[in-house]
């Protein structure tokens, strides 16, 4: 680096000065001794701009980036000094190996710790190193197997992951059932295509997925945390408590398993173990998406960190804004904000290339009230995705002509009086309505008994679900004969596609 500053004087006055890129890498270094890695980011950033060619400031950023969770960018720093910079810099193969790790990318860790070992033998990380490599033998098999494409299996995951969130789930198993034939170690496709089955309803499904990744990676957290969140989900006493005592005994290293373990723990109202390994992960420095600070500030609240969990509530806001209203302290509404109070996932599904996931959305904007400014956006008409039969329903809707599709929307709202606020179980639920019923609008079958339908459409929900219910239980919670319900649950399982 140049090392010293170019300042010009003349006649005793300073006329100008121009920090060196030496100038910003020290700034930088002593706001990351201070842990201000937001700030040493912005020094580092400005003295790799001045001295773009410097390997050991872009290494520095690299290290940086991964404090703030940005492992991405660290990685993409650090190839950019081995391919353009300088590739005798055996420490960036230690430094992608403890990212590829955090990130879940076990085989690319391993390269890279060997790499490591090979080119720098008595290097200073040469402990560490080992270390590592004694960590990911136990965490992954077969760790000497072809590498991932992570470029590839980084884009889809983000976008099944979107996908789950905006209750996209039709979508998201297409997508994921993709990735799992390419990739058939990839295991947190696995579990994230259990989850989108799950909250489909298909519970049976998404079980044998996790029996599957548990037989063949024993051990697999994710898989362990979401069987808990499913028996939670099911009511399963037992198998909650059981499974409980499991996970509370295993002290993960990796970022992405404790951050897994503490918002599990968080779903289910376990806030003392889910502050003890969030609140961990804040002070590291961790800087994680709005689901993070959410689960954080819950956790907080409800183990008397009162003014802890408001300040990160502000962090919540900043990510999601349409949290608003919803803090742990406001008792007055539920946690989970319902789908129909977004108008960006209504939006989001009626772009859906599934037509029930476009009634879905529709049925969602009448509930809640945003049907006309829903109706009347510009986006709306735009939309190339909406066929006659969405269209109509808005028109239908409004004018309470009697027709099919406003017998839908009835059927649904008789489901809706018992099942709501629409969260990602429920709408499970409501999706497998609509898709009964475009399979029944190819039909003459008769819609009016609104009750008979809505009861079948919930028993079968429940079935799937492997809810132990009983149609007779829920032809009395209808006010419906239990051979009309009989008689409902039959045509119902029959056009379930």
């Amino acid at each position: 680096m140049v090392k010293d500053s170019k300042a010009r004087i003349q006649k005793g006055k300073i006329l100008s000065f121009v920090p060196t890129g030496e100038y910003y890498f020290t700034k930088g270094i002593k706001a990351y001794h201070r842990r201000d890695f937001k700030k040493a980011k912005k020094y580092l950033q400005r003295a790799m701009q001045l001295e773009p060619g410097e390997p050991m400031i872009t290494c520095q950023l690299a290290i940086v980036s991964t404090e703030l969770g940005e492992f991405e960018n660290s990685n993409r720093l650090l190839h950019l000094i081995l391919e353009d910079l300088d590739e005798d810099m055996a420490e960036c193969h230690y430094f992608l190996a403890n990212n590829y790790a955090h990130m879940g990318f076990f085989k690319d860790a391993y390269h890279h710790a060997n790499m490591y070992l090979e080119l720098d033998p008595n290097g200073d990380f040469n402990e560490d190193t080992h270390d590592l490599l004694e960590l990911l033998s136990f965490e992954a098999e077969g760790l000497e197997d072809e590498l991932y494409e992570q470029d590839d299996l980084i884009i889809k995951q983000e976008q099944a992951r979107d996908l789950l969130e905006s209750g996209y789930f039709p979508k998201a198993i297409e997508l994921l059932n993709d990735v799992v034939e390419a990739y058939p170690e990839y295991w947190s496709a696995y579990n994230n295509l259990a989850l989108a089955y799950f909250y489909l309803g298909k519970t049976k499904k998404a079980e044998s997925i996790l029996d599957d990744v548990l037989e063949r990676n024993p051990g697999n957290l994710h898989a362990l945390c979401n069987r808990l969140v499913f028996a939670h989900y099911q009511g399963k006493t037992k198998a909650v408590g059981r499974l409980l005592d499991s996970l509370k005994k295993i002290q993960p290293m990796l970022i992405d398993h404790q951050f897994k373990l503490g918002a599990t723990f968080a779903l289910i109202g376990e806030y003392e173990s889910a502050y003890f390994w969030l609140k961990k992960l804040y002070k590291n420095g961790f800087q994680g998406d709005g689901p993070f600070y959410y689960w954080l500030s819950y956790s907080a609240y409800h183990t008397g960190h009162e003014n802890f969990a408001k300040s990160i509530w502000k962090i919540v806001l900043e990510h999601t804004p349409d949290k608003d209203g919803f803090e742990p302290w406001n008792v007055e509404k539920p946690i989970v904000n319902g789908f129909e109070e977004h108008s960006g996932s209504i939006f989001q599904k009626l772009e859906s290339e599934y037509l029930e996931e476009r009634l879905f959305a529709l049925f969602l904007a009448t509930v809640s009230g945003k049907i006309d400014e829903i109706s009347t956006s510009k986006r709306f008409y735009q939309n190339q995705k909406l066929t006659v039969l969405e269209k109509n329903y808005v028109s239908l809707i409004k004018s309470g002509t009697p027709s099919a599709i406003v017998d839908a929307q009835e059927i649904a709202e008789v489901l809706y009086e018992k099942h709501q606020p629409i969260g990602t179980v429920e709408s499970g639920l409501y999706l497998m309505w609509f898709s009964v019923f475009v399979e029944l609008s190819k039909s003459e079958i008769n819609l009016n008994n609104k009750r008979a339908w809505a009861g079948a459409m919930e028993y079968v929900w429940y079935k799937a679900s492997n809810e132990k219910v009983s149609q007779q239980e829920i032809a009395k919670r209808y006010d419906i004969s239990p051979a009309t319900i009989g008689k409902y649950v039959k045509l119902v399982t029959q056009h379930l596609n």
